[in-house]
């Protein structure tokens, strides 16, 4: 209940903006164009925004039959996942890109998606991928993908408008604020939607964490996975997520260049206090999952030192 409370008000809130971006650019009329084309896109934003998110980037679904490996033990990894965390099996995708990352998306737990990265796949060992979609399960279970999806569909569509302004906001006597409103329109707007983003995305994270480090029973794998995605996606472009930053807070780590501490302008809190909350966890959890045996990564040895096998907090 309290997250669909959340959604809605958050939904409210987005069109909102939307709306008013309207009024700045065309007046009365603007604002009218703009609330149908806001009542629209929620419709089309709770029932499709996965859809469009997973098409976006270019994601393809895991075929069960699939002979590689490393796909093989993912698809089976998350089922055993989502049985632990008592979850419908959601449908899982592969994504073509070196940066690691992942993300979860749809409606509710019935109509639910994973994505990892090739990237991911590759870099990590099977621990830490476990623990990776541990946390995005724990996504899923909160219902926290709805509100993810819905924000990102919703904020790029806010960003784009306002820089659509100056070419279709009509003369300056149609616009409230003339050219100078118009001109803080386009920046301000994006910021706003940004910051609806950022004041939810923080938290969500670090509960998605502990959530995650409860369904594997290993927290020390996703805090060493946290690690070695954070030293490696700095140095790989995301080329989807520049060309959609709204899209980033979706990701476990955030996909954009200019990550930092936890500050106003975050969409996810620093990697290093994550790790530090995981890695202070204890009790209360359910027994570690047992060793899997894997290889190295694709790298070799990371910046980062691969998980040991000693048994976690809960172990």
């Amino acid at each position: 209940m309290r997250n669909h409370l959340r959604t809605f008000m958050l939904l409210a809130g987005l069109t909102a903006l939307f709306v008013g971006v309207g009024y700045l650019i065309g007046g009365p009329t603007g604002m009218a164009v703009a609330f149908a084309l806001g009542a629209a896109m929620n419709f089309v934003s709770y029932w499709n925004a996965d859809k469009i998110v997973l098409k976006m980037y270019g994601a393809r679904e895991v075929d069960p039959s699939t002979r590689d490996p490393l796909l093989r033990n993912y698809l089976s990894d998350v089922h055993d996942l989502a049985a632990r965390a008592g979850l419908p099996m959601p449908k899982v995708y592969v994504i073509e890109t070196e940066q690691p990352n992942a993300f979860a998306t749809g409606r509710d737990p019935e109509h639910a998606a994973v994505a990892a990265t090739v990237g991911l796949l590759k870099m990590l060992d099977r621990r830490e991928i476990r623990g990776v979609m541990a946390h995005e399960l724990a996504h899923v279970k909160n219902r926290d993908t709805l509100t993810m999806t819905v924000t990102a569909t919703l904020a790029g569509a806010i960003g784009a408008l306002a820089n659509f302004a100056l070419f279709f906001g009509g003369n300056d006597r149609e616009r409230p604020g003339g050219i100078i409103g118009t001109l803080a329109l386009m920046i301000l707007a994006p910021m706003a939607a940004a910051l609806v983003q950022m004041a939810i995305s923080r938290g969500r994270e670090y509960e998605a964490d502990r959530h995650g480090a409860e369904i594997s029973g290993d927290p020390q794998a996703l805090a060493s996975a946290l690690q070695k995605i954070d030293a490696y996606a700095r140095g790989i472009v995301n080329l989807t997520a520049e060309r959609n930053p709204a899209t980033g807070q979706m990701f476990i780590i955030n996909p954009l260049a200019g990550r930092g501490a936890d500050n106003l302008f975050s969409t996810h809190p620093a990697t290093a206090n994550r790790v530090k909350a995981l890695m202070s966890l204890g009790g209360g959890g359910r027994p570690r999952a047992p060793d899997i045996v894997t290889g190295g990564g694709r790298r070799g040895q990371t910046a980062v030192p691969v998980t040991s096998a000693k048994r976690g907090p809960w172990g």
